[in-house]
């Protein structure tokens, strides 16, 4: 039997005692960073011979905390023996990793004890061990940086959440060529892209699966009084809590495998340039996200370069961030939906440049009627996406206009911008330009 946490557990309370008190300072300090007491068995390496490691498991299972301490495990090898090692650190964003790989609850400077724990300097994105070892942070954002550099091994996280997974991971695996054993560890929630597809197929790739369910004991009571009772059965609830492969919903007007045969990895020199957005008819934290997506043209073809949609900022909040990606795109004018708020749409980005040209847009008719037009022209392969928009694609793959549910404001907005650049007032019949 496996010692371990669990096993401790499950003996009668006066045995945990009397094990707890016989444990001296330095064993007690030593038991609470060993990983192998505390892990499930579904968070610690496969065996036999693999080359990637693949956690495909639901929120909450423990996939940060399983990724960090299959890092720290291989930096504590190496150091003992003397044989420092680079490693990979993938994340979706900078951000993303900074906050969840490196500083998280469950990151790599939390789960590192006091006497092996590593010197984070963020401006080289490095975390760098008393041994010499080092561990790099990628964006998945900037697939060009990891052209050159060499590593032992890679922890990649939410690859499904990849802008340039198909990219990002060729040039990762040109560089995953030191040692006598390169391998890498792919953390993430599920979603049916080519990429992981693929993974799934290979015969070098050991697959985990898990769902939130797993690792019911250690999460708050209020996540599964709120989170599973809302999600549990439901198609979002199978994709992020039981960690399944969901493919395209019937009737939707997009699929995700004719998404993939248009994706490019680079758009040309735009003749036109949009942001469009479509605002939440309330702010808060509990409010609709606000769609923010940037497209152009080069020629006949289409291309969507951005997804930045956020939830939970306040009018001025999503106006900055709209008008900021107008300035880094060097956009020719915001499309903006002025349904909800009408002026006060209009308003609020003056607030913030009064000199961005603005298409108002009055919507007459349903979702679905105006997606129609838009899901044509990726029928004819005249719209393409720069990289992935996971959130997006999502929206735009799940989407038939029927019943009921949260509303695609991703999707409007991506609506509006191919309607403006392409479509003319046909889709769009209440237009003004300011």
């Amino acid at each position: 039997m496996r010692f371990s946490a669990s096993s401790v557990r499950s003996l009668s309370r006066p045995k945990r005692a009397e094990f707890l008190e016989n444990l001296t300072d330095e064993e007690a300090a030593l038991l609470f960073y060993d990983w192998s007491f505390w892990a499930r068995r579904s968070q610690l390496p496969p065996k036999g011979a693999w080359v990637h490691w693949l956690v495909l498991a639901g929120r909450g299972f423990g996939k940060t905390r399983a990724g960090a301490e299959w890092v720290r495990g291989l930096v504590e090898i190496a150091e003992a023996e003397k044989d420092p090692v680079r490693i990979a650190l993938v994340a979706p964003t900078l951000h993303d990793g900074r906050a969840v790989m490196i500083e998280g609850d469950s990151g790599l400077m939390r789960v590192c004890p006091p006497w092996a724990m590593p010197k984070f300097e963020s401006s080289k994105r490095t975390l760098t061990w008393p041994g010499g070892s080092v561990a790099t942070l990628f964006s998945a954002e900037e697939p060009e940086r990891l052209r050159g550099p060499q590593h032992h091994a890679a922890w990649c996280d939410e690859l499904c959440a990849w802008r340039h997974q198909e990219s990002m991971w060729d040039n990762l695996l040109f560089g995953l060529r030191l040692g006598s054993n390169p391998r890498s560890m792919i953390t993430t929630t599920p979603k049916p892209t080519a990429l992981l597809k693929a993974l799934l197929k290979a015969d070098d790739v050991a697959v985990t699966r898990g769902s939130t369910f797993d690792n019911m004991d250690n999460l708050a009571r209020s996540f599964k009084s709120q989170i599973l009772k809302k999600y549990e059965g439901t198609r979002l609830g199978r994709q992020e809590l039981m960690a399944e492969v969901l493919e395209d919903v019937a009737g939707a007007l997009w699929q995700r495998a004719h998404l993939d045969t248009l994706r490019v990895h680079k758009a040309p020199e735009m003749d036109r340039l949009v942001v469009a957005i479509d605002p939440p008819a309330t702010a808060g934290e509990n409010a609709d996200e606000c769609g923010i997506v940037a497209a152009g043209t080069a020629g006949e073809q289409a291309y969507v370069l951005a997804d930045s949609s956020v939830q939970g900022l306040s009018p001025n909040g999503w106006a900055r961030r709209a008008v900021a990606l107008y300035h880094t795109l060097k956009a020719d004018r915001i499309v903006i939906e002025v349904n909800q708020g009408g002026a006060m749409a209009e308003s609020v980005i003056r607030q913030v440049d009064a000199a961005v040209p603005i298409t108002a847009v009055h919507a007459t008719r349903g979702k679905r009627t105006r997606a129609e037009p838009v899901a044509s022209l990726y029928e004819l392969s005249r719209v393409h996406h720069v990289g992935a928009f996971p959130q997006l694609e999502d929206q735009m793959c799940s989407f038939t206009g029927a019943g009921s549910g949260s509303s695609p404001d991703r999707l409007d907005a991506l609506v509006y911008a191919i309607s403006d650049l392409m479509l003319g007032h046909s889709a769009s019949p209440q237009i003004r330009k300011l």
